[in-house]
């Protein structure tokens, strides 16, 4: 009897920067590892995008600034997608990019001034489903009820603090009343409240003890 073989598939990823020299270098990279399959590269996020949403990728390694979307539009157009690749962020470390990935929907952030195996490490930890910030603490922001907001619900809610009723919100959003409905069913939900005042009252407290942040880019 033939023994079972206990070696682990190579974690398949997907690079996207805008630069080329970066692209190339992370790119030997990748292919010098064995733990991982380099399944293609992208200058732009509507090339990685194109690609992921045809072929399966486990875990993808974005630039922040990749054109022309932007590395937080496409995170929050994979973020909720049937088999997306969960996401890392390769950047500079510099002011809100760490937090802003995570508020998008990423699963780590990779400083470029990190080594090597610093890069590969995250890659590994995020493909076996850990979060990975270096930079902040994630229990922290994963506890609270706003980062878990996807972008419309957040326009939703602020939209709501005006007092606006179903049919003005979906005019005032361009969207259909049911839509409309839909929305205000997973912010209740997302945001442990039961009606219009709660979340009215729950966007206020976290705007006076936070700052008007809620539609940061």
């Amino acid at each position: 009897m033939a023994p079972i073989s206990d070696k682990v598939s190579p974690i398949s990823v997907m690079l996207a920067d805008a630069n080329p020299l970066v692209l190339s270098a992370m790119s030997e990279i990748f292919d010098k590892d064995p733990r991982f399959s380099l399944v293609a590269t992208s200058a732009t996020a509507e090339g990685f995008l194109g690609t992921v949403m045809r072929v399966p990728v486990q875990v993808g390694i974005i630039d922040w600034n990749l054109p022309a979307l932007g590395g937080a539009k496409l995170i929050e157009v994979l973020r909720d997608q049937a088999n997306a690749p969960r996401l890392v962020v390769y950047a500079e470390e510099s002011g809100e990019v760490p937090r802003k990935a995570m508020s998008a929907g990423a699963a780590g952030f990779a400083p470029r001034s990190s080594a090597v195996e610093d890069v590969l490490d995250t890659c590994l930890a995020v493909a076996e489903g850990k979060m990975v910030f270096p930079f902040l603490d994630v229990r922290g922001l994963q506890t609270d009820p706003i980062e878990q907001l996807s972008r419309r619900e957040r326009t939703m809610l602020q939209a709501l603090s005006k007092g606006l009723t179903n049919k003005e919100l979906s005019k005032e959003l361009g969207i259909s009343t049911n839509t409309v409905k839909f929305h205000l069913s997973n912010l209740y939900e997302k945001l442990s409240v039961k009606n219009r005042a709660q979340a009215i009252a729950f966007y206020y407290a976290n705007r006076a003890a936070k700052g008007d942040f809620l539609l940061e880019e």
